[in-house]
């Protein structure tokens, strides 16, 4: 793969990846650092690079996550911040809310139900790409899925 190649595949997805890392470690500083360590592997690696570049990068990034949670543990999100707590009346307030309430509800259940969830709901890939991505065979990709549904259901007040 030419330098300009790996350029244009990285800009295609850099924001996908983000959205993922940061989703799976609730910590956006945290996320962009695991980013920057999955590119620079992916780019040493991309001579080496055959099929679909956002799975393979994905799988590179997922990698990255897992060393991470193996050298120090992932903070958990401080859902008694001044921000957490701050609700206003507005849509967008209680949209963002919501939000920050999934947030809150991923980062209580197992990390590869949380992976599959994002990977599936957030990013929209199908299972058989997930299975690619976390290395783990289709069916157990389901697995994730609907127990990781099943423990969000515990965690979000409906």
């Amino acid at each position: 793969m030419t330098r300009d190649r790996f350029i244009s595949e990285v800009r295609a997805c850099q924001g996908r990846l983000r959205r993922f890392l940061t989703s799976l470690c609730g910590d956006a500083a945290l996320a962009d650092d695991i980013a920057q360590e999955a590119l620079v592997r992916a780019y040493v690696n991309s001579d080496r690079f055959i099929g679909n570049f956002k799975a393979w990068l994905f799988r590179i990034a997922y990698n990255c996550f897992i060393d991470n949670l193996r050298r120090l543990p992932v903070p958990a999100l401080d859902i008694d911040s001044p921000e957490a707590r701050h609700v206003a009346g507005d849509a967008e307030s209680d949209a963002a809310f919501r939000h920050e309430e999934l947030q809150r509800a991923l980062a209580q259940i197992p990390e590869k139900e949380r992976t599959a969830i994002v990977l599936h709901y957030f990013e929209d890939l199908p299972v058989k790409e997930i299975a690619s991505i976390m290395q783990i065979p289709s069916g157990t990709v389901k697995y994730h899925l609907s127990v990781g549904r099943d423990h969000l259901r515990q965690h979000i007040r409906l």
